[in-house]
This record gives structure tokens, C-alpha cells and sequence, in this order.
């Protein structure tokens, strides 16, 4: 019976850390499109910097997971859990690279006013914020319905941001000068549309733990 209030307990801080890893991705995303919109270099900088606080939460749910295997020796769903929390964290943690990714886009226009004023990329990216926050409900709640809504919101994720290639590239064949702006606009969409795609690995990954099977939810 102790060995089981050791596991639950293990268990538990695994899912508030991946909550809280969650929080800190979607609130990083938030912060470099503000940054965007405002060409806020400063702002961009601290989003920057406060990534290795998130590389962290992915170590410590590495260590927390990997003491519970060695001690508890869980089987079945237990173990699915852990390795499930595994690979969530390291979803979230390539989300967290790629809001970076964001912030470094924002650096590279410093002293240029923006070519448009921002909507759908504003857009695009507000419905990924869901999806972060949803997909780790998902895994805390074991919700299928849940993790299968990933694959719609993936899909609207998808139609903005071929809209927003289009009109980039217009604007681009309208005014050849904007064309570097353009590029790193368009760069900044494939960082979101990225951050979709391991929204839904993790709804993949919680059909998994629930199931036993992955489905295929970016397909």
C-alpha cells in the first residue's frame, strides 16, 4: 500500500509539471506574438532567455519519471503514463524552441516598421494557445474527445496559414523590397503551424495511454 501512495504521489507531480510546463509554452507563444506585433526587441530578448527555465521542467520530469521505473516498477497503463509524460514533456519543450524561434524573427526586425498590420497570423497563433492548453487537459483528464480536437484545431491551423502564404507572397510580388519581411513572416507561420503539430503529437500520445494504440493525427 505505501509503495502505491509513492507511485500516486510520483504520479501527481508529474501532472502538475506538465501543467505548469504547458502554462509557460502557451504563455511564451502569447509573449513573442506581442513582441511581434510591437517589434518589441526587448521583449523578444527575454522570451530568449527564459527558455533553459523550460528546458529544466522537461529534466526534472525526466528525473521524477525515471526514479519512479527504477523504484515502483510499474506495468501497463503505470508505466504507459510515465513513458506518455516522457514524451509529452519533450512536445512541449520543441514548442517552447519554436516560440524562440519566434522571438529570434522578431530580433532580426529591429528598425523595420511591419508590412501589414498583423490578423491572421494573430489568429493562427491564438487557436495553437488552445491547442496547448487543451492537450495537456487531455492528458490530466485521459480525455480522448479531447485529444482527437487537436486534429480539427490542427486542421484550421493548417488552412491560416496557407491563406497567409498567399497573401505574403503577394505582397511580395506587389513590392520586391518587402521581400526579406516576407520571408521571415512566412517563417514565423511554419513556427506555429510546428507548434500545432506537437499540440497533436500529444493528443496522439494521450489516445496512446488511454487505448493502448497511436493513431496517426496528423495525417
Amino acid at each position: 500500500m505505501t509503495r502505491r501512495i509513492e507511485f500516486d504521489q510520483g504520479l501527481e507531480e508529474l501532472n502538475k509539471l506538465i501543467v505548469e510546463m504547458g502554462g509557460r509554452v502557451e504563455n511564451a507563444l502569447s509573449e513573442a506574438m506581442k513582441a511581434l506585433a510591437a517589434v518589441d526587441i526587448e521583449q523578444a530578448k527575454l522570451i530568449i532567455r527564459a527558455d533553459s527555465e523550460i528546458n529544466q521542467m522537461e529534466e526534472k520530469i525526466t528525473d521524477i519519471g525515471s526514479r519512479l521505473i527504477a523504484t515502483q516498477q510499474p506495468v501497463a497503463k503505470d508505466l504507459r503514463r510515465i513513458l506518455v509524460a516522457f514524451k509529452i514533456s519533450n512536445d512541449l519543450e520543441r514548442m517552447a524552441d519554436l516560440a524562440v524561434d519566434i522571438a529570434k524573427a522578431v530580433v532580426r526586425f529591429e528598425g523595420q516598421r511591419l508590412i501589414k498590420p498583423l490578423v491572421d497570423l494573430p489568429r493562427m497563433a491564438e487557436t495553437v494557445q488552445t491547442m496547448i492548453y487543451e492537450s495537456t487537459q487531455a492528458f490530466i483528464r485521459e480525455s480522448v474527445d479531447l485529444a482527437y480536437k487537436m486534429a480539427k484545431d490542427d486542421d484550421a491551423v493548417d488552412a491560416l496559414y496557407s491563406q497567409i502564404l498567399m497573401d505574403l507572397f503577394a505582397l511580395m510580388i506587389e513590392d520586391p523590397k518587402n521581400a526579406n519581411q516576407v520571408m521571415n513572416l512566412s517563417f514565423v507561420g511554419r513556427y506555429i503551424e510546428r507548434i500545432g503539430d506537437h499540440a497533436t503529437n500529444i493528443g496522439e500520445s494521450v489516445v496512446y495511454l488511454v487505448t493502448g494504440k497511436r493513431p496517426d493525427l496528423n495525417a
